[in-house]
């Protein structure tokens, strides 16, 4: 029985750790990307996707500084520096109006994946969870809680213990789960983070330096 008992147990060990790297070894694409960028950007007459990894922007030197930028450090499983993020920019005639981008993030009951739309300065235009594995994961998806983070900049979130700044205003919309709200808004930041690193030319950085482009 013992031995029956440490074969189940190391089998359900083996699965879940299957689980993890197999939600690390990918990016967070959208489920499908015609019905969504058409939701959000009405007016686009299309949009071209690129796909894009810390490894071959920078490396090491790359995931260090977006590290120090976030506040954090990378989880060892999930956040791999050769995880493809997807980039789906959004066009108008020849014009780029925007883009659409997620990244997966660690809740405490699963993956979470958040889906942001910024506008060509990269403000937010838009937000949602695209996976989310809570038990209160209806008042998260709430548009009360999510409408709260359009118009913010990546500059708000090195706000956030600023009193009185409009992002230290917004509150864990339940009451149980404060760790996936705090996790929320570490893939938020990190979110825009990349967008910064990959899309804008790190023009949201203050302390950036230009000579140490990697």
């Amino acid at each position: 029985m013992k031995k029956i008992m440490i074969s189940a147990a190391i089998i359900s060990g083996l699965m879940i750790l299957s689980c993890a790297l197999l939600f690390a070894a990918v990016g967070c694409t959208l489920n499908d990307p015609d019905r969504d960028i058409k939701r959000i950007f009405p007016g686009s007459t299309g949009y071209k996707t690129e796909f894009i990894t810390i490894e071959e922007r920078g490396g090491e030197k790359l995931k260090n500084r977006v590290e120090e930028r976030l506040g954090d450090k990378f989880e060892r499983v999930y956040e791999t520096i050769d995880v493809p993020y997807a980039y789906y920019i959004i066009m108008k005639g020849k014009d780029t109006i925007g883009h659409v981008h997620g990244v997966n993030q660690k809740g405490i009951y699963g993956g979470m994946q958040l889906i942001l739309a910024t506008d060509p300065e990269g403000r937010i235009v838009d937000f949602y969870y695209q996976k989310l594995s809570s038990p209160e994961a209806a008042k998260f998806r709430s548009r009360s809680f999510t409408d709260q983070f359009k118009g913010l900049t990546l500059e708000d979130f090195y706000k956030i213990d600023e009193p009185g700044s409009r992002i230290s205003g917004i509150k864990d919309p339940t009451e149980k789960n404060t760790e996936d709200f705090k996790a929320t808004i570490r893939g938020l930041k990190k979110n825009l983070i990349l967008l910064d690193e990959f899309m804008l030319d790190k023009r949201s950085d203050l302390k950036y330096d230009k000579e140490s482009k990697p």
